[in-house]
């Protein structure tokens, strides 16, 4: 099984911490966020790991290849352009191809559910991607019909929303925020490709654009589990009290 880290980002929010640090090596309770999401991806069975950098690459770079974490860490370099998360995985997807899921994992999240649970429910369920859901206050949803398969997104802020589906089918439809873990079949990444061989862009309208014909399904922990988004002053503070 593989796995992807997105570390490239810039961390504005955090600045000035990220004006000298990447935002992926930015300590929780005396460990990066990069290290506390590679040992969790290994003691998930994760076999191989890419990282994808961009901001501070250097300093990212120096820290894996000075690290022995007991699994392969390969980067993806995004020095000349950050790609966002679907433009990451096109870039990566020579690297990411194989036989088993693959795990995409967002460095900035501190969490401790069971991956190996969401994995297994993955492969149980047949799904092509299966997405980290909770129902937490957010101004972005994704929406999930009674069956757990995605239809669309939502902006409760504006109203906006996004669907290969009627309309007037998405009032039933359950709104849940995205954890930003993902696990996604390997044939997924060729399908990204097709809609979008090159350059920057977001994972998010890929999913909404092709949930009609993909299975993508939400998956909530069935255990309570702690979750921060460590981008902004006041969450990573949160988080930090949470290791006290």
């Amino acid at each position: 099984m593989k796995a992807m880290i997105f570390a490239a980002g810039l961390g504005t929010r955090l600045a000035p911490l990220t004006d000298s640090c990447p935002k992926a090596l930015i300590e929780v309770g005396g460990k990066p966020m990069l290290l506390r999401a590679i040992e969790r991806l290994r003691d998930a069975g994760v076999s191989e790991i890419i990282v994808n950098i961009h901001h501070h690459a250097a300093m990212i770079r120096d820290y894996i290849d000075g690290n022995d974490f007991g699994v392969a860490v390969t980067v993806s370099d995004e020095s000349d352009m950050l790609l966002d998360t679907g433009g990451g995985v096109v870039k990566a997807a020579p690297l990411l191809r194989g036989d088993g899921p693959v795990i995409l994992y967002n460095a900035d999240i501190f969490t401790d559910f069971s991956l190996v649970e969401m994995v297994k429910s993955h492969c149980q369920s047949g799904a092509d991607v299966t997405l980290l859901t909770d129902d937490r206050n957010t101004s972005r949803y994704l929406l999930f019909d009674a069956a757990g398969r995605m239809t669309g997104w939502r902006n409760v802020t504006t109203g906006e929303e996004r669907s290969p589906y009627d309309r007037s089918s998405l009032a039933s439809c359950r709104q849940l925020a995205f954890g930003g873990i993902h696990v996604i079949d390997p044939s997924v990444i060729d399908r990204l490709v097709v809609y979008r061989s090159e350059g920057k862009f977001s994972i998010t309208p890929f999913y909404i654009d092709t949930c009609d014909t993909l299975d993508i399904r939400c998956y909530t922990p069935s255990e309570s589990y702690t979750w921060v988004d460590i981008g902004r002053p006041e969450s990573l503070a949160r988080a930090q009290a949470l290791c006290v």
